[in-house]
């Protein structure tokens, strides 16, 4: 990165902020959505991929905390006005997380050693194609619930698959977590899952020796904290919808990142 144009470096931040944002106030597709980008100013994902999940590490804890610290606040609170908080079982659903990362540690510990050699982009692209089908039924207020524990388990172990060869697999997984986990502790709990996955991604790369571009850290964090705080304002809101509206405004995410995923995968 340092070879880089003057222009390069402003539209990286832009779509760092723009990230940041996304992430913030959706609880996923922050990778999706800025890669596309990313590489159209410069197309190398192994520059830019160490630097989103450092981003992920960072700020997936930073929310994690500030979520129990608001439910903390909110059940003590609840308990002064002799009321019973619906987040009084915490702001993560640990039960269906350890129930999922069960399911989806191996497949991503495949794709990130990469000892399967199915083509990456058909991968991919079948996976954009089922998360597509899924934000649809989100839109017409008609969400698709497979119950079948072995779709679902399908669902999670192709999604940690592809987060294992790329940071792509999110929409797969948001499709499952969304009618699985209570809709006040989705995001929060989809971010303790970003970030142990990125855990292993990270060490992935430092096994490679891959440049994890400390150096530019430095300015694109705080890139990214712009869109975070206006993020977090979008989730307020969000999460004060009707729930209707709540899988709906998740569904047009879900498609939207659909888009973008399959034009990076087969256009660029």
């Amino acid at each position: 990165m340092e070879h880089l144009f003057w222009w390069q470096y402003a539209l990286i931040g832009a779509i760092f902020i723009w990230s940041g944002f996304v992430r913030s106030g959706l609880g996923f597709g922050g990778a999706v959505l800025a890669l596309p980008f990313l590489l159209l100013v410069k197309n190398d994902p192994l520059l830019f991929l160490p630097i989103i999940s450092i981003h992920l590490l960072v700020f997936s804890s930073w929310i994690a905390w500030q979520g129990s610290k608001v439910t903390k606040q909110q059940a003590i609170k609840a308990a002064e006005r002799g009321e019973e908080p619906q987040e009084a079982q915490g702001n993560i659903a640990w039960g269906y997380l350890k129930k999922a990362l069960g399911i989806m540690i191996v497949p991503k510990l495949i794709g990130v050693f990469g000892l399967l050699t199915l083509p990456g982009n058909i991968v991919t692209g079948v996976i954009f194609v089922i998360v597509a089908v899924f934000a649809v039924s989100y839109i017409v207020n008609k969400p698709f619930y497979t119950n079948n524990k072995f779709l679902d388990t399908i669902f999670l172990m192709l999604g940690g698959y592809v987060s294992g060869t790329s940071l792509i697999g999110a929409p797969l997984i948001v499709s499952v977590f969304a009618t699985k986990v209570p809709r006040h502790q989705l995001r929060d709990t989809l971010f303790v899952l970003w970030f142990i996955l990125v855990m292993i991604k990270m060490v992935s790369f430092l096994i490679a020796g891959i440049d994890l571009q400390l150096i530019h850290q430095l300015w694109l964090l705080p890139c990214a904290l712009i869109g975070h705080v206006f993020g977090q304002k979008l989730h307020n809101r969000i999460q004060k919808a009707e729930t209707p509206v709540f899988f709906q405004f998740v569904g047009w995410a879900l498609l939207i990142v659909c888009g973008f995923g399959l034009y990076s995968t087969f256009m660029l």
